[in-house]
Parts: C-alpha cells; structure tokens; sequence
C-alpha cells in the first residue's frame, strides 16, 4: 500500500511539472528567440497578401506595380469631373436619389501619362563652347532649349539651327531621362532660372522660360525668378552687325556718272547688276503645241528669266497622268543665244549681249522660237513681272489669254439595238460588262413611286373585222419601268379576255426604246411584238400624275405614323441610344431633316410628303430649333420612370404647317452638312501635309519655283499641292484654310504659317468621332 502511494504521488509530481512547461511554452513567442547557428525555426505567417500588378483607373486598365526594366507609375491629383447622367427632361430616378453618395470627392488621382499628356515645360539656356582652331574667337556661345515632359519625366535639348554656323545643329541631347547631380533623375524643381544644368558634363545656364511653365510653377507654389540676358560671343556680334550695318550712301547712276566724270569709277557691270537685282525673276507662262506626236498635245511651260545675270531657264509642267517622265527641266538656267542653238567650243568668239535672250522683250500674246525649232506662246505672266514692266519699263502686259482646249470626245461604239429576249437590264449587263453582272434595283425610285400605276385605254390600229370592237388596258408601272397589256371582258364577244401582255420591260418598236410614260400619250401609237395600239383615253389619277409626277395621293395619319415607328424602333433595338446612334449617320449628336426623312424610309414611310416630313420632325423637336438633340429623341420615345400620378399620354401631332419651322429646319440642315464637308476638308488637307514625311519640303520647293513671295493667294497653294500630286478639291481647301486661320486674306496668305498651323492642329482636328 506504501507502494501504491509512492507511486501516485509521482505520477502527480510528473503531470504538474508538464502542465507548468506547456503553459511556459504557450506563453514564449518563438519569434523571439534567438537564430542560432545551423538551427532555424520554422515561420509561420499571418497574412498571406497577393501582389496587385494591374488595377483599373478610371475605366482604364494599366500596371501599378515596379519591375525590372520600369519604375511604379506617377500618379497626379487633379480635378474630378462631373458625373454625366443623362435624364434628358425627365428627373432623377429614385434609386439615384437614395443612393446618391453624401461627401462627393472633388479631387481624384490619375496616372501622369493621362493626366499631363502633352504638357511641356520649356527653358531657354546656352553654355559655352571652346574654339582653338580659330585665331578671330577663343569660344562659342551656343543657345539651347530644353523641353520636359511631365507625361514620364523626360527631357530633351535642342540647339535651334542658324545659318552659317559651320556646326551640326539641330538636337543636341536626345529624349530621356536624365540623371541627377545628387543621384536618381532629374525633376521640374532641379530647374531654376539663374542656376546651372550639369548634363554629361556639359555645364547649360538657365536664362528663361515660356508663360506656361511659369504658371505651372506658380500653381506649385514655387515661382521662377525673372528671366536674365544670355550671353554673346564675337561671332554672334559679327553676324548682328552684317544684318544691320549698311552702305552709307546707295549707289545710284548718278553717283556712277559723277564718278566716271571725275576720272574714276571702274564699275563692274556685271556685280552691279547683280546688286540690284538679285532674287528678282520674271515668270512667263507659256504653252507649246506638239505635233510630233501621234495625237495632238498642248504642254504647259513656266519660262523664268533671272535679272541678275540675264539667264534663263524653262520648266514644264506637267498635268497629272500625263505619262511623261518626271524631269520638268526643259532648259537648264543659262544664256540662251537667238536663233539657232549651237554649243560653243574653246576658240568660239564670245556672243554680244544683244545676241542671247532678253525677256524685257517679251509681252502676253507673244509667239517666239527659242531653241531653233521650239515655238512657244505666252498666255500669262505673274504678278512681279506686270509690276516689273510697269514701274521699270513703262509698259503693262496684256490680260490673260484663255488657251485651255476644249475636253476631248471620247468616242463610243453604238448600243445594239435591243433583241426582245431576256430584260432590258440584263442584256445591257453583257454590252458594258465583259463579265455581266446581275442588274441593280433602283431602291429610291422603288420607294418614290410605290404603287403608282399609269392606265390607258386603246384599241388596235387598221384591225381586223373581228377585232375591231376589242378594247384593251395598257398598265404601266412607274416604281420598275414595267408594262402591261389587258383585255376586259365583253358580252358576246366570241373571243377569250383576260392578260394579254404580262408584266415586264417591253420595248416599244416605233422608237426602238424601252416604254416610256411619254410614249403613251391619248393620240399616239404604240407598237408591242408586231401588235399597234392607238391610245384612246386615261384616268383621273394618270392625268393627276401627269401633271406632278412626285405627288402623293395617300392620306396618312400623322399620330399612326408616330405610334408605329415608335413601336417599330422598340422592336428593332434594345436601347433608345442604339436607336439614336443609328440615325444620326454625321455622329453631331443631333438628327436633322435629311436623317429623319432617311429614319421614315427605312421604316416604309418613304412616300410622305415633305410637309408630313416636317411636321413630324416639328413633333418631335420640342425645343424648336430646326433639329432633333437625343434628349428630345427619349422624350419622344420614352415614358416616365417613376410618375408621381397617373401616366401621362403622350401630345398629339399638330398638323398644322409652320413656315418659319421649316426655314429653320433647313438652315439646319445646310449648316450641319457644310460642317461635315469642313471637317472633311481639314481632315484631306492634314493627311496631305502632317502625316506625309517629307511633304512640307516638297511644297515649299514647289513654292520657290512658282513664286518668290511669302504670301501667295488660294490658287498658287491649289496649284502647287496638285504639282506636288495632291489632289483637294478647291472648295474644300478654303474652307480648310478659312477654319484654320478665320482672319485670314484669301489672296494674301501666309502658305510657312498656313502649314505651320495644318501640323499643331494636325492631332486635335482629326480625332475620330
């Protein structure tokens, strides 16, 4: 028993001493502990978070998280817009009201490349540059711009090119981003007016900045200083000088003739006239008729004749599709000699003046050989050149002559006259198709003359005994050009009646043409597959249609007209905005009257007349104003959400005609589609000169060839994009030029400042709507 009582005691002993350990275990943190040597605890986590690499911002999905070869995207406080809901006339919904949030948040955050997209700082600066090589200057200023991208911090310099530098010019730094002095990359307050860029060990001066950077820094808090005066250098000053510095006295004949009388003035003609004249050309326009080859072809030509050394140079202009190899230097800018031209060797004897070309001879209307055998005509000349006769030579040229040819004949083959088998369509298709093709439906004149049918009455001409008491009736169907012949039935005429011509395109063998409603005229004769009937009368509604072939004799009901397309668009589309959209074919966000009566066509309402078609569109245009916007389009359409009363029916149409409406409508209407025909307009004209590469250079050359003014008129810049194989009609290009820059002259425009502009605006006017 003392053994039984030993051992209980142990067992207790035993079980205390482990509980005390467990409760000692439950309370250590194992975390704690020290990591001991070749020993590790294991880790156990709480949260297990996954990594977010995408997030959508603003119904834009994009990556948020930092990678390898990229740094986490900049985000920007900006200003929240306001939430667009469209409710047209009607309130707000119920459940909007309820749930509306209570503390509107006006501020929201949006990624940099959204939110500062084309927002560019820009600073002027300069640094300075050693010259060794030149004993006249020991250094070189040279004028930078540096442009910063906020869109992804990004910078890049530009040093704007001048002439006669002797230097590559152009862009100095490429875009990127650039490191700090400090470490990491440059930022917007690392660039102060007054202080230095260290870039590559180029040490840049910061002299200035455009209005918009300093209200950027402004709405930062922190503003530029004022902007300072760069540096210069010799070379600069030598240059300034060259432009401003002049002769004291200009050098006139009378100064010659005094010097020559006093024993002196050796004048060199030739740089003299080279003084006075230089960059003044005379420009001819000229035609040649070419009889050489096979048919007869009158070439356009521009002679120019350069006052400064008595040269000339002939250029051909050649029409599109010509076929002529692009070379239009006829005649190489030199002397040309009178007469027969022949090439001059070492020991030829030298020509006189009087012997080569001179244009101060020339006049418009004048006929001249040049070339030995070459005759050309001058027609025209241009503006410099009528002021150059008349201030210099006390002379005016001639107006214009007129030598286009007349548009050429293209002769045709005869049509073979129709056999009578098959339809008239079907066997014009194997005449002008080498491969016929099935024949297309006239869809507008199907739903212009529906149901409009032409009957006559007529007999047979010179008939038989027992013909001569039958009568038949001519139909003939406007909507396809269709003819058919009937015979009514009579008591006792021994003869079965009924179809005896069945419907279908007949030709009518008097006149060898298809039946025509003229051709069916009370009097006239008519001749089907050998048989001659004479027309002897016509109905009421043929003698009304006669008289206005697009008259509508069907009544309709305005208000059934407006509950059938209601309930015909329901039917068709889901949405009333589908429904908009597909009507409103310019996407303006409006549905004028060509696009409602087009709605009424394809919903069978094409026979309305125009005032059905108005008063309709006045129907559902509650604001008056000529158009339909998409609010007024859902009130039409739509009932109340949440009436408060009873539902309200929808107002009557009123039938009664308004002339003013109608004005107004169609004033609309032309206003709409000319601001279609704009928007088209700029878009070709931008096409044409921004996203061509090269095409601005190949302009402005044309340009120097054909004027040596800056401002040229409407015309010159037409004719020079179709030289350059750019067609734009000539009214599309001035609306293009007249909505790009409003005040400008038409005969007086800047084509540098005309392009110029095309390219800025280029992005912003070509969007898709």
């Amino acid at each position: 028993q003392v053994g039984r009582t030993i051992s209980a005691t142990a067992r207790n002993i035993h079980l205390r001493v482990l509980g005390t350990f467990c409760a000692m275990a439950a309370t250590i943190d194992l975390k704690l502990l020290p990591n001991l040597p070749g020993y590790q605890l294991p880790q156990h986590k709480e949260r297990h978070p996954k990594a977010r690499h995408f997030a959508t911002i603003n119904g834009v999905r994009m990556q948020v998280s930092e990678g390898v070869s990229h740094d986490k995207p900049k985000f920007v406080k900006t200003t929240k817009l306001a939430d667009q809901w469209r409710t047209g006339s009607l309130p707000d919904s119920t459940t909007r009201a309820v749930f509306k949030p209570g503390g509107a948040q006006e501020h929201c955050m949006l990624p940099a490349w959204d939110a500062l997209d084309r927002h560019v700082l820009r600073f002027h600066g300069y640094f300075k540059e050693a010259v060794v090589e030149s004993n006249l200057e020991n250094h070189r200023v040279r004028h930078v711009v540096i442009l910063y991208y906020l869109e992804d911090d990004t910078v890049h310099v530009l040093e704007p090119r001048q002439d006669n530098s002797g230097m590559p010019q152009g862009q100095l730094i490429r875009r990127h981003r650039f490191p700090a002095p400090g470490g990491g990359y440059l930022k917007p307050e690392d660039i102060v007016i007054g202080e230095e860029l260290q870039v590559y060990g180029r040490c840049i001066a910061i002299t200035d900045c455009d209005a918009f950077t300093r209200s950027y820094f402004e709405e930062l808090g922190m503003e530029q200083p004022p902007p300072m005066e760069a540096e210069s250098d010799p070379w600069h000053q030598t240059r300034e000088a060259m432009k401003e510095v002049s002769a004291k006295a200009p050098r006139t004949y009378e100064k010659i003739y005094r010097e020559v009388m006093l024993g002196g003035g050796h004048v060199n003609a030739n740089m003299q006239q080279f003084l006075e004249n230089d960059r003044k050309v005379l420009r001819f326009f000229a035609i040649m008729d070419d009889l050489q080859t096979p048919q007869f072809e009158r070439r356009p030509f521009v002679i120019m004749f350069f006052l400064a050394d008595d040269q000339l140079e002939i250029r051909e202009m050649y029409p599109l599709n010509c076929g002529r190899d692009n070379f239009p230097i006829f005649f190489r800018k030199g002397k040309m000699p009178i007469g027969n031209y022949s090439l001059d060797g070492p020991q030829s004897q030298v020509r006189k003046k009087s012997e080569y070309v001179d244009a101060r001879d020339w006049h418009v209307g004048m006929e001249m050989t040049l070339l030995t055998n070459y005759r050309f005509f001058i027609y025209d000349a241009d503006d410099f050149t009528r002021e150059y006769f008349k201030a210099e030579l006390g002379m005016e040229l001639g107006e214009r002559v007129d030598v286009q040819l007349p548009e050429r004949a293209v002769p045709r083959a005869q049509t073979p006259p129709y056999t009578g088998y098959g339809s008239w369509d079907d066997s014009m298709s194997s005449v002008t198709h080498l491969i016929p093709k099935p024949p297309q439906k006239d869809f507008k004149k199907l739903f212009q003359h529906a149901n409009k049918i032409l009957r006559f009455k007529a007999r047979f001409v010179n008939p038989k005994p027992e013909d001569a008491d039958r009568v038949f009736v001519i139909a003939y169907y406007m909507q396809d050009d269709c003819l058919s012949i009937y015979e009514p039935p009579q008591r006792n005429l021994g003869i079965v009646t009924g179809r005896f011509l069945e419907k279908g395109v007949h030709m009518n063998q008097i006149t060898g043409q298809l039946f025509k409603p003229e051709d069916l005229v009370p009097g006239s004769v008519v001749k089907a597959y050998n048989h001659e009937f004479e027309i002897l009368d016509q109905d009421d509604y043929t003698l009304k249609l006669y008289n206005d072939p697009d008259a509508q004799f069907a009544t309709f009901s305005a208000e059934g007209i407006v509950q059938k397309l209601r309930e015909s668009m329901r039917q068709q589309y889901p949405h009333v905005r589908d429904i908009f959209r597909r009507f409103d074919r310019d996407h303006d966000g409006v549905i004028t009257y060509g696009e409602f009566r087009a709605a009424l066509e394809k919903f069978g309402f094409a026979n309305l007349s125009d005032e059905m078609v108005m008063t309709l569109l006045r129907h559902f245009d509650t604001c008056q104003d000529g158009q339909v916007s998409y609010n007024e389009f859902c009130d039409a359409f739509l009932d109340e959400d949440f009436p408060t009363a009873m539902l309200k029916t929808k107002p009557p149409v009123d039938t009664r005609y308004d002339h003013d409406y109608t004005e107004r409508a169609q004033y609309k209407a032309v206003e709409r589609s000319e601001t279609v025909a704009v928007r088209k307009a700029v878009r070709q004209l931008g096409d044409i000169v921004a996203k061509r590469e090269g095409m601005t250079t190949r302009l402005i050359k044309e340009f120097r060839h054909l004027t040596h003014e800056e401002f040229v008129p409407l015309g010159t810049i037409h004719q020079a994009l179709t030289q350059c194989g750019q067609s734009i009609d000539a009214e599309d290009l001035e609306r293009a030029v007249v909505h790009l820059m409003p005040d400008v002259d038409l005969e007086h425009i800047s084509y540098v400042a005309l392009f110029r502009t095309v390219k800025t605006s280029f992005h912003d006017l070509n969007g898709s709507r």
